[in-house]
């Protein structure tokens, strides 16, 4: 039978390779954005992968689910796009994931559920969704788009070539429609005041 100190021990070393696990691979994005191949260059790190494990985790708290797996799959989302661009990154960074936390020794049961939440994390698989997991990083990449108005009109101006109407329009459109994404009560609560503010800005 286990004594009292032998199971704390044992949670606590859990805990720690937990730890350990959601720092490599927080680290193995923020790399791969460092890198000269990086599509979107170090930005995407800065101002979307940390905005989007910030709600995930606050989601988390809130409205449960696996925290570890969500904070992983919530670090790993975008690595698709990082590494090949924004076609079909819901499937290669679901494969990229799959290999890296592999050579992690991850469990194999959690990576498929990892997968799961890159996959359909698109606004175009929100009907795919099963899990609370799947819903909150989902969740969290929408809500991300409320803090990053300067990445926003970059892409507008760099990768559209829009002109500064054009652009002011398109971001308008874009949060209108990720405002309309969001379907936890817990969301809506916490990015409304951004959302309204922005609306202000752009009307």
């Amino acid at each position: 039978m286990m004594k009292i100190n032998d199971y704390v021990c044992e949670v606590i070393t859990k805990n720690k390779m937990n730890e350990n696990i959601i720092e490599g691979i927080r680290e193995f994005v923020e790399n791969e954005c460092k890198k000269p191949s990086s599509k979107y260059g170090y930005g995407p790190y800065k101002f979307h992968f940390i905005s989007t494990v910030s709600y995930a985790e606050k989601l988390a708290d809130e409205l449960g689910g696996d925290k570890e797996l969500i904070l992983i799959a919530s670090w790993l989302h975008d690595i698709g796009s990082i590494i090949y661009g924004r076609e079909n990154h819901h499937i290669t960074g679901a494969k990229i994931a799959e290999k890296k936390l592999r050579e992690l020794k991850y469990p194999v049961e959690k990576i498929e559920l990892v997968k799961k939440c890159i996959f359909n994390h698109r606004g175009s698989r929100q009907n795919e969704r099963n899990s609370i997991e799947e819903q909150i990083v989902a969740e969290a990449d929408v809500m991300s788009n409320f803090d990053n108005l300067p990445g926003i009109f970059k892409a507008a101006f760099v990768y559209e070539y829009k002109t500064q109407s054009e652009a002011k329009n398109s971001a308008k459109q874009k949060l209108e429609r990720k405002w309309k994404q969001l379907h936890f009560d817990n969301s809506k609560k916490i990015i409304k005041p951004k959302y309204e503010a922005a609306m202000l800005l752009l009307t």
